[in-house]
């Protein structure tokens, strides 16, 4: 790998997490910057891991991380979604701190930058899969917010893939649907479904095309970063209750809200064309996988970007 020295923000999170591990095994120095908002803190055990607290839209804490560590690529992780309400904070963190990433970008000379985009700029489906020719129209606070980040990061740095991505099982996944349903059907609380689709990617398939993305530097723009293939969050249900032994049917099913999107499937053959990538691994594999490692990890407290109505 001709890239040594990474910096990924919300390292702490769930891609972070899984992202720093990727990179360790590949014998990088990693950096992690996190304010621990919707992540555990975590030390800098390993010899190749530097940890510092603090958020991106603090320009001068970031500058001085730039400084110190000197990258030469950066993995734009970070996203501020834990409460639908807070615009200021999804603001300062998906917007300003995207600015001040492609501004200290340039200003240190780094080599490329990786950024983490929602699915959810897409809003509301016009066709299903979504083709990269679909216009943004997202309608939260989140997405809204990430999408103007996206936004400032493509229109000033060069040198960027943006990933726009599926829902990703993973160790540590705390968002979505699955943990929701494994922990409460766990405490045999009430579940709640809508009818909503969604597609989901393997961790191990996502962290192949990051090597493929690598190995190709002079490949940038924009990507959707999925299988192609939807899903029903009720099978979704239905699956996790099978593997845990519960009454699938014991489910109340409620409307879709109006910051929630019906059918939200990703069209990766752009991807695939460029980076010679596509995923392996199905859902039922990426299913037992999470839920094994759930079984065996437990899960603690648990994020959405949705309201509660």
């Amino acid at each position: 790998m001709n890239f040594k020295k990474i910096l990924i923000t919300g390292g702490a999170g769930t891609l972070g997490k899984n992202l720093t591990k990727f990179f360790l095994k590949e014998n990088c120095q990693v950096c992690i910057v996190d304010n621990f908002s919707t992540s555990k803190k975590i030390s800098s055990k390993e010899k190749d891991l530097v940890v510092f607290e603090g958020s991106i839209a603090d320009k001068f804490f970031l500058d001085k991380v730039f400084s110190k560590f000197k990258p030469e690529i950066i993995f734009n992780s970070a996203a501020s979604y834990k409460d639908p309400l807070n615009w200021v904070e999804d603001i300062n963190t998906n917007i300003l701190g995207a600015v001040n990433i492609s501004e200290l970008s340039s200003k240190y000379n780094i080599k490329k930058i990786i950024n983490f985009q929602t699915a959810l700029c897409y809003g509301k489906v016009i066709k299903s899969p979504i083709t990269l020719d679909q216009a943004n129209n997202p309608n939260t606070s989140y997405s809204i917010s990430k999408t103007a980040g996206e936004s400032y990061l493509l229109n000033t740095f060069e040198n960027i893939v943006s990933l726009r991505i599926a829902n990703i099982c993973s160790p540590y996944l705390s968002i979505g649907p699955i943990p929701t349903f494994y922990k409460r059907l766990k405490n045999n609380d009430q579940c709640f479904c809508t009818k909503a689709v969604r597609d989901f990617l393997d961790i191990d398939d996502f962290l192949d095309l990051i090597k493929s993305i690598l190995e190709k530097p002079s490949i940038n723009g924009v990507f959707n970063v999925s299988t192609g293939k939807g899903s029903s969050i009720f099978e979704i249900y239905q699956y996790i209750s099978k593997f845990l032994g519960k009454n699938s049917q014991e489910i109340k099913i409620k409307e879709i809200q109006n910051d929630d999107i019906e059918e939200l499937v990703l069209d990766p053959k752009e991807t695939e064309d460029k980076f010679g990538w596509v995923a392996k691994r199905g859902l039922e594999e990426m299913l037992n996988k999470q839920l094994d490692w759930y079984e065996k990890n437990g899960i603690s407290t648990i994020y959405s970007h949705l309201s509660n109505k």
